[in-house]
């Protein structure tokens, strides 16, 4: 990877006008895309599978009516005054018979009469009309929302005396997610933290405006795919949120090591590639844990909440696609403009602080460790009264018609009018739909928790009846989630006395569906990104405890944001300060979405942070000692970090939707909590503890672990290497220092050196356990654990494994079989370079004739026990011999 990044900042450093140029094309295709394919935001949630979404379905098909989305208007009447009077009666008769007119519109309940009841209030001061819509919420036209408003409106005029008319419901719903002047404070934030890191106004714009060109581009393809998916209104705010602050995040990173790199006076586009072969081969693994968290979200099973985490995980990946290609480009068009003058005594001061906080922390570690631990886990106090729902118009913004017209409702006829259940029976087999229908609704009445039942009726042709179902308390409350349960329940009892079989389904009931779908979700999906966590981790740092540490640590900062979400949205502290006008529940997905998103986000900080503690390590063996040199070193950035996404996270909080207020105070949370006492104070002290124990892996683990080098120190090795034995060098095989060892730490082979030019033979030989067959598989790539340094072919091994793969044939002889015909075909596929295993284990004058006839010329590394036996089998000249002494047991083992 690192190789790679090498290459591509090389190549975008000095392509920097092309690559703007693509870009630039990019974000206007994907600018025309969404202004003509977007179709609309639609907030219809689907949960597929579920009793409540296989009863809509069937309702679609056999009722139309009630297939779209619908509107309100409520009609209240001033003090002293009844809605039941021939003026107001006739009034309405009179709207009722032009909302028919109005195109999109299916059918018009009147509250007077017809089959709808409960449609006065109880003091008889309201009345509400009923209007469904031949479409979703999405899809309503403007023009039909502007003329059921001036219906209503006209109403309240030929009434008089003090009428109001109140026009909302779901039909007002307004899904279309804004950028206030805000969310702009998160960006003058990040520009001042910039601005203090770098001391340099073009440092501190460069990572701003690449994140925001990444926003673009990425919130212009959400909106062109709503033309192919439904997609919520969360899910393009989100992406928004995350791709802001992990692109000014990943930007940071790789300027903060491309300005070192010039302060050390390295040339510019040089500069570029190391950065990008570094700090951003950790941007890569960053951005990949948080994507894999976010495609995470399907493990829900829930259609919308994938589209959501896929959605995000898009924004994402353009954020590393523009921090890996757009950004090394701005840099080489500003060349050595960042070179930084000077130090500034700011940056002297920074440093100490650092070394002064993690000497505190470190001090008396099992102290530190306790606090944390118990401050945090108290955090889940609150978390524990945290209550899920899916958003209604309760949390639209206050004043708009559907927060209004919401309100009225709940104020004159109870909260359940807002959130009404549909319970189905099936009448298709009865003689007396209408008597069934009745009976059934009247039981329906008696039912506990039922404050009203104003509809029951057949669809047209008989198949399905419809009685609708007031709960007495709002749709987010546990007694209408009991209530959902209760009628459930009594579906055995209704199908053995109306001989009916229901199902309870709506948009409420839908709701109560999903939030425990999401509920049964939690564990499976924790256990999802832990497990992940402790892979991608043990990859990265080669170790058992960190992995685990880090683990811990990420449960740590998700229980504390849990419980200030509740602490503000539920029991409602602080809600004045930070705007909040709905509390009470918060939407189901909340939860599911801080997991995934602070999963990714904590790895960035533990790879960024313990990365520099691991390095130190290595190049020192100080455990306790490379804590301080590692953290100082990385504690600047991942400050700046945190400080920058905490405040574009914060900027999302006072003017952003009811959805993604709750959404934003809970990452902002969260990352302060993850980066200053879990990463910052909680990891350092952990790691004092633990001392060399933290970097323990087994052997047999380290073996089948991936390696993936997050810091590019394999990159440095290459450069190092790159002239090494010497510029322009033909040798084949190049090792100094090569050593081997066992699962149990002991050698296999030992400080073995290597010079195999073109043409030559090098016979390695030795009796016992040796390890001359661990040697030239080595040789071969095919061994990625051993020390020292080894180039075959021209690539460094074990970086480029897989080159030398392609260049290098392996042959391992066995008495039974003859070997020619393989090494034959490898040599006419233009081996570069042909290792033989076991050489002497080949019998037969045949054989053996052919096989010195195919090594002629040939550049090969052989094994044998004894090379005299193998004498005439090879070139007289150009033949060197290794001879390895055993060191390993008797028994073969190595």
């Amino acid at each position: 990877m690192s190789s790679f990044l090498y290459g591509l900042g090389r190549w975008a450093a000095r392509r920097w006008t092309l690559v703007l140029a693509l870009w630039l094309a990019v974000l206007a295709l994907a600018g025309g895309a969404a202004l003509v394919l977007q179709k609309g935001l639609d907030d219809t949630f689907t949960i597929p599978g579920s009793q409540s979404q296989a009863a809509l379905t069937q309702l679609n098909h056999v009722f139309p009516e009630l297939a779209g989305t619908s509107a309100q208007m409520v009609l209240v009447m001033p003090d002293g005054s009844r809605v039941r009077t021939p003026r107001v009666e006739g009034a309405v008769a009179g709207t009722v018979r032009r909302i028919r007119t109005v195109d999109q519109v299916a059918g018009v309940s009147s509250p007077f009469g017809g089959i709808a009841r409960d449609a006065v209030s109880p003091d008889g001061r309201a009345a509400i009309i009923t209007v469904s819509l031949t479409v979703q919420q999405a899809d309503v036209a403007p023009r039909t929302k502007s003329e059921l408003t001036a219906i209503g409106n006209d109403l309240a005029v030929r009434i008089g005396g003090g009428a109001r008319v109140y026009t909302g419901g779901d039909a007002y719903t307004d899904n279309v997610p804004g950028i206030s002047a805000t969310e702009g404070i998160g960006l003058l934030i990040a520009l001042a933290v910039l601005f203090v890191v770098f001391r340099s106004l073009l440092a501190a714009v460069l990572p701003v405006l690449s994140a925001v060109f990444g926003v673009g581009v990425s919130a212009c393809l959400i909106l062109a795919a709503t033309r192919f998916t439904p997609i919520s209104s969360t899910a393009p705010m989100l992406a928004v949120m995350i791709g802001l602050a992990v692109g000014i995040d990943y930007a940071l990173f790789i300027l903060s090591r491309h300005r070192d790199q010039l302060a050390q006076g390295l040339e510019a586009r040089e500069s570029i590639a190391r950065a990008m072969a570094t700090a951003g081969s950790a941007v890569v693994f960053a951005g990949t844990t948080v994507v894999l968290a976010l495609l995470g979200l399907s493990v829900a099973g829930i259609p919308f909440l994938t589209t959501m985490g896929l959605a995000a995980a898009v924004g994402v990946v353009i954020a590393v696609s523009v921090a890996t290609t757009l950004l090394p480009a701005l840099l080489s068009a500003a060349g050595d403009r960042l070179r930084p003058r000077r130090k500034a005594a700011a940056h002297q001061h920074k440093t100490s602080f650092s070394r002064r906080w993690v000497r505190l922390a470190t001090k008396v570690p099992w102290a530190t460790t306790a606090l944390i631990v118990i401050g945090l886990g108290l955090c889940i106090l609150p978390a524990r009264s945290l209550q899920l729902a899916l958003p209604d118009n309760g949390s639209q913004q206050p004043g708009s018609p559907a927060r209004t017209t919401y309100e009225v409702v709940s104020e004159y006829f109870g909260p359940g009018y807002n959130s009404p259940l549909l319970l189905t029976a099936q009448v298709l087999n009865s003689d007396d739909p209408v008597g069934v229908t009745d009976r059934l609704a009247d039981d329906v009445r008696r039912v506990p928790g039922v404050a009203a039942v104003p509809l029951a009726t057949p669809d047209p042709k008989g198949i399905v009846s419809v009685i609708e179902v007031i709960p007495e308390q709002g749709g987010d409350s546990e007694s209408t989630k009991d209530l959902v349960l209760r009628l459930r329940a009594d579906n055995a009892r209704f199908e053995r006395e109306y001989g009916t079989e229901t199902a309870v389904t709506g948009i409420t009931a839908v709701g109560v569906d999903v939030s425990d779908k999401l509920g049964a979700a939690l564990v499976p999906f924790g256990a999802l990104v832990v497990g992940v966590s402790l892979v991608l981790l043990a990859m990265v740092f080669r170790s058992v405890a960190v992995p685990v540490k880090a683990a811990l640590g990420y449960l740590l900062s998700v229980v504390t944001a849990f419980g200030a979400v509740a602490f503000v949205f539920q029991l409602g502290h602080l809600t004045g300060l930070l705007k909040v006008t709905h509390t009470g529940s918060v939407i189901s997905f909340l939860p599911i979405i801080l997991m995934g998103v602070l999963f990714g986000l904590a790895m960035d900080y533990e790879v960024f942070l313990v990365s520099r503690i691991r390095e130190d390590y290595v190049r020192t063996g100080d455990a306790k000692g490379a804590i301080e040199a590692g953290f100082v070193s990385a504690s600047t950035v991942v400050t700046a970090a945190a400080l920058i996404m905490t405040g574009v996270f914060t900027s999302f909080i006072p003017e952003g939707s009811a959805t993604i207020k709750p959404i934003a105070f809970g990452l902002a949370v969260g990352v302060l909590t993850d980066a200053f006492l879990v990463r910052m104070t909680l990891v350092p002290a952990v790691l004092k503890l633990l001392g060399d124990r933290a970097w323990w892996l087994p052997e047999w683990l380290d073996r089948r672990l991936p390696h993936f080098d997050a810091e590019g120190a394999g990159l440095e090795r290459e450069l190092r290497l790159a002239d090494w034995p010497e510029p322009g060098s033909a040798e084949l095989v190049s090792a100094q220092g090569l050593t081997a060892r066992d699962d149990r730490g002991a050698p296999v082979f030992t400080d073995v050196r290597v010079h195999l030019r073109p043409g030559q033979v090098l016979v390695v030989s030795g009796e016992g356990a040796c390890g001359k067959s661990a040697l030239l598989h080595t040789l071969a790539g095919r061994v990625k654990s051993f020390e020292g340094d080894l180039k075959t072919c021209g690539h460094l091994l074990p970086q480029h494994a897989g080159a030398v793969r392609r260049e290098v044939a392996l042959v391992r002889c066995r008495e039974s079989v003859d070997p020619g015909g393989e090494l034959g075909a490898a040599l006419r596929d233009g081996a570069r370079l042909v290792v033989v295993d076991d050489l002497d284990l080949v019998t037969g004058p045949r054989r053996r004739a052919r096989l010195a006839e195919l090594l002629a010329g040939a550049t090969a590394v052989v094994s044998c026990q004894d090379a005299a036996s193998v004498e005439e089998l090879l070139p007289s000249s150009g033949t060197g011999v290794l001879v390895l002494a055993e060191t390993a047991e008797k028994d073969g083992r190595a």
